[in-house]
């Protein structure tokens, strides 16, 4: 097994190096990097509005790492009043770490779909919903939080970005050294990954690769874009992904 890990940094090599020390051969194609978000500047004040009941969703792991400096920066506290909610263990983890707040996530899959099966957001009618996230992205959440009686509103602290790379090179470098086996961890960077090599390499290598993604819903999609050999993990962050390595 010969690894390509397409997360973004610091995650991709993390997990390359955990791979390495565990013996694997293994290589990281960050397909997207993070810069700060727009709506930073307003975070601080649009989290002191809030009241108690109303809910805060951190969407991801980039959320703490750029909305806790400006908080910082601000000279402002995480408020005790709202509910706070993650998309999973690990953002949860990184958040409880810089605010020693209680925030609530799903057990099971690390997904929009399992976020709002949690049992208290079945009654939000009439509460706020602030959604720390990066740009664009799905509106599951937004959407079914909206369906249940709820006020929503999006602060962007992160944006991200696609990385350039020339694919025809990347495909002649990534077919020497023998990859077989894909880590995707976003419907964003599978489409990306599908699309960055040239119609001989996607036909000839990449399709034929063991694709290992972080949901079912990924699973799908790649399902639907040709691939077969497909293993979901079960979680999102990098301990899930060893476990489903080994």
């Amino acid at each position: 097994m010969t690894i390509l890990v397409t997360r973004p940094e610091p995650a991709a090599s993390q997990l390359v190096t955990r791979l390495q020390a565990a013996g694997k051969l293994a290589w990281s194609l960050p397909l997207i990097e993070f810069a700060p978000g727009g709506d930073l500047p307003h975070l601080a004040q649009q989290l002191q509005a809030l009241k108690p009941g109303d809910l805060v969703f951190l969407l991801s792991q980039q959320v703490i790492f750029h909305a806790h400096p400006a908080m910082q920066h601000a000279g402002a506290a995480w408020p005790t009043i709202p509910d706070y909610y993650a998309i999973g263990r690990s953002t949860a983890l990184a958040f409880h770490t810089v605010s020693n707040l209680p925030v609530e996530y799903p057990q099971a899959e690390e997904t929009s779909e399992e976020l709002v099966r949690l049992g208290r957001l079945h009654n939000v009618a009439g509460k706020r919903a602030l959604l720390l996230r990066g740009n664009g992205g799905r509106t599951l959440i937004a959407d079914t939080l909206r369906e249940r009686g709820a006020n929503v509103s999006f602060i962007e602290c992160y944006q991200r970005r696609a990385k350039q790379y020339d694919g025809a090179f990347e495909g002649h470098r990534w077919r020497n050294r023998g990859i077989d086996t894909l880590v995707v961890s976003s419907g964003e960077m599978l489409q990306q990954l599908y699309s960055l090599f040239p119609t001989v390499d996607r036909e000839e290598w990449l399709l034929h690769c063991r694709l290992l993604v972080v949901s079912e819903r990924l699973a799908t999609l790649a399902a639907g874009l040709g691939w077969q050999n497909i293993t979901v993990a079960d979680g999102a962050d990098n301990d899930a992904l060893l476990r489903a390595l080994r």
